[in-house]
């Protein structure tokens, strides 16, 4: 082997052993949406809450155990919560005032920067899917409505009718929110994840607000807002998507971290418990950060919220006393 030969072998060693690239126990944290009020939780939705929780933690962490990526953990674990009609995300999610199903989503990987997103989307059976797609398959990083129903079809994915994504439940919810002429802000489910590599990923899918009317466009498809990561930081949100925009609220968690070097947990509780709410908003975040540490802090009555590592198996939360 020649000297340049041998200087780049140097090279390609020193980049596999940076520090964005050590080795980690792999970690995944999910949400299902702030806002949850205890007199509201039967003992039947507390079951079925916590048995898909419990199930997207599982199938997220297979991925980050074989040795997959972050990305493709947060995907698993939101895909799951798409499609299990429990949450306000793909099946079951709210409807708009004129009895619509609106869907967004966002991911975004930290190690790279990249990002995907799209916005009320009617046909689009996994969001959170098409969002990659439009990371990994476009040049841009959103698309809205109709455009981004095309470029769906355009990746092969096939559209669902949209009576797919009809629940009893939801249904209910609005025939409710009419009578009263107001609109509910919670519901979203989010996922971070830390995979073997020392790479970190978020992502967020929702149906918006019950009640919602004129395009209205939240908080969990904005970059920055409702979902951000880098190579330290992971973040998911969920709660009063307008507050969440104004305070750019998922980017500000970890900019406080890189830029006044305080812990994930305090910058985490900074904006969740007294910036978010001194605007008027409420609702909580979940986070990570590329130490295996994890904050999940909401201002409201209780948030559906779960993790998953080796040492501790999965867990599932909903309140505060439990």
């Amino acid at each position: 082997m020649n000297k340049l030969s041998s200087s780049i072998a140097a090279v390609l060693v020193a980049l596999a052993i940076s520090p964005g690239a050590e080795a980690a126990e792999p970690l995944l944290v999910i949400h299902g949406g702030a806002g949850v009020v205890k007199s509201e939780i039967t003992p039947a939705r507390e079951k079925e809450v916590r048995e898909t929780l419990e199930k997207a933690l599982r199938a997220g962490y297979k991925v980050l155990d074989g040795g997959g990526t972050s990305l493709d953990a947060v995907d698993a674990a939101i895909s799951l919560m798409e499609d299990s009609g429990t949450f306000n995300a793909g099946k079951g999610a709210v409807f708009n005032h004129d009895g619509k199903n609106e869907l967004d989503a966002s991911l975004m990987d930290g190690a790279t920067l990249r990002a995907g997103s799209v916005a009320n989307v009617h046909t689009v059976k996994n969001p959170i899917l098409l969002a990659r797609a439009v990371m990994e398959k476009s040049p841009h990083v959103m698309l809205v409505g109709e455009g981004a129903e095309i470029f769906a079809k355009s990746v092969g994915m096939q559209p669902v009718p949209p009576s797919y994504f009809y629940t009893e439940m939801r249904w209910k919810e609005l025939q409710k929110a009419l009578e009263d002429e107001k609109s509910g802000h919670h519901g979203t489910v989010g996922a971070v994840a830390l995979d073997k590599a020392g790479h970190l990923a978020a992502g967020t899918s929702t149906g918006g607000i019950t009640n919602k009317r004129y395009g209205r466009v939240g908080d969990s498809p904005l970059i920055g807002a409702g979902t951000y990561a880098d190579a330290h930081c992971a973040v998911s949100a969920t709660g009063w998507g307008e507050f969440y925009i104004r305070a750019v609220a998922a980017h500000d968690i970890c900019a406080r971290m890189e830029y006044a070097q305080v812990s994930l947990a305090s910058a985490a509780d900074e904006v969740v418990m007294k910036i978010v709410p001194k605007l008027g908003g409420d609702g909580g975040v979940i986070a990570i950060d590329d130490n295996g540490d994890i904050a999940m802090p909401y201002n409201t009555e209780g948030m559906f919220r779960g993790a998953i590592d080796a040492k501790s198996g999965a867990r599932t939360w909903i309140f505060r006393d439990k």
